[in-house]
């Protein structure tokens, strides 16, 4: 049925899909930059970049925090689960990610700090590694 839920709840997913989907390319495109001369990473990887966080990273976070904030207002029991602290550490950890790669991304595109292909390789993981947790957390809803 169409419940306030039910569409927090895709609003949340379709924000995750974008969210995450973006993220993880980004980081894919600092792997990139890290590899090529400056001067040709400049072009075009770094305007694709600059959009993506701006059009699909950025916007889909925002879209799946204020969902996820719909989601526990619609049903505040969930407040009350072990599962959901846990699954909000992680989150806040990957915004803190999110930024940091925005934060390298227009550090190197004003050309004040290269980027190492490790540190790419690193951020990239991160958000693997926090979408692989978060999604068991939220599917399994171990310790409920």
């Amino acid at each position: 049925m169409s419940s306030p839920l039910n569409w927090a709840l895709v609003a949340h997913v379709i924000g995750i899909i974008y969210w995450i989907g973006g993220l993880i390319m980004a980081a894919e495109i600092l792997v990139r930059l890290s590899k090529q001369d400056p001067a040709e990473a400049h072009s075009e990887l770094a305007e694709f970049e600059n959009k993506l966080l701006k059009k699909f990273v950025h916007p889909g976070a925002a879209i799946t925090v204020l969902a996820g904030i719909g989601i526990l207002l619609a049903d505040p029991e969930y407040l009350r689960q072990t599962w959901l602290h846990i699954k909000l550490v992680l989150v806040v950890m990957l915004i803190a990610v999110d930024l940091l790669v925005t934060a390298r991304f227009r550090a190197y595109q004003a050309g004040r700090a290269p980027i190492q292909t490790r540190e790419a390789r690193i951020l990239f993981s991160l958000v693997s590694i926090f979408l692989f947790f978060i999604v068991i957390l939220a599917v399994l809803k171990p310790s409920s």
